[in-house]
């Protein structure tokens, strides 16, 4: 089994950066795909981005180019770079994990881009 803790969330102003973290413990990490995923009360939860268990990367088009999803197998952790902060990336970020038919969730870190 996976648990799985998100860090590295706050207020950050338009423009800036955060990189977000997600330690996973449990066994076989560098099996499962990872991803973060964010949510906003009201609206439907959509995927940021994802990395494959041998490093092959996807990003929803609004994050590509601002966002980099990276691995560290041997710290069993996934981070999410996020540059040009925009209002809009305004949101509680979520970390997933995934191997066959077995997901694991993070509890979620908030995200606050506001001038």
């Amino acid at each position: 089994q996976v648990q799985l803790v998100e860090s590295g969330g706050g207020l950050v102003q338009p423009g800036g950066s955060l990189r977000l973290s997600c330690a996973a413990s449990g066994s076989m990490f560098s099996l499962y795909a990872m991803a973060w995923y964010r949510q906003v009360p009201g609206k439907q939860r959509e995927l940021v981005a994802r990395i494959t268990s041998d490093g092959s990367t996807n990003y929803a088009d609004s994050m590509k180019g601002r966002f980099t999803i990276s691995r560290d197998n041997a710290k069993n952790t996934v981070y999410l770079q996020m540059n040009n902060l925009k209002p809009e990336d305004t949101a509680v970020y979520r970390c997933h994990a995934a191997r066959g038919p077995i997901i694991y969730w993070g509890q979620g870190t908030q995200v606050t881009v506001s001038s």
